[in-house]
């Protein structure tokens, strides 16, 4: 990001992408063949200039070794309720251990993810299944995002987002 330029993320999506959304992680493997994973909370950096997504690192492998090789990252937060959907890029991804807080994060977000979730019959339990993470599992990816675009269904969708690049 040029020095001085707003951050990607106005506080209205900064809130939505950091909260009970649903988070999927995409990298490009070799050959140009993509490798996908759910992530498990997103924090960002107190200017909104950087996004920290939490993955679980076995279930992540491929994705993480995409960005170690190249730094191409796609990520896709979408709200089951609404459908609202944002999807940020970023070509400087790096991957990271955790940070103090990390573990708590994944956790508050599978408490909150699987509340949204109870109404559409998706029961606490199984929703805690499929999030679970090992304190010792847990991997996170920090990027500066590149570009940003609505994906919300409808007209809009791909529109590039108010004052994104």
């Amino acid at each position: 990001m040029p020095l001085n330029a707003p951050p990607v993320l106005d506080l209205d999506n900064a809130r939505f992408i950091t909260g009970a959304v649903s988070i999927n992680v995409a990298a490009c493997r070799s050959g140009g063949f993509p490798a996908l994973v759910r992530g498990l909370g997103c924090r960002l950096s107190a200017d909104r200039s950087t996004v920290t997504l939490l993955l679980r690192e076995s279930a992540a492998a491929e994705v993480l070794e995409a960005v170690r090789r190249n730094g191409l990252i796609a990520a896709v937060f979408s709200d089951p309720p609404t459908h609202r959907t944002l999807q940020l890029k970023g070509v400087d991804a790096m991957v990271l251990r955790p940070e103090a807080g990390d573990v708590e994060l994944a956790a508050h977000y599978c408490d909150q993810f699987a509340a949204v979730l109870l109404p559409f019959g998706h029961e606490v339990p199984m929703v805690r299944a499929v999030l679970a993470c090992r304190p010792d599992d847990l991997a996170t990816v920090r990027f500066t995002p590149s570009s940003a675009f609505s994906q919300t269904p409808g007209p809009q969708a791909g529109e590039p987002l108010a004052g994104a690049r």
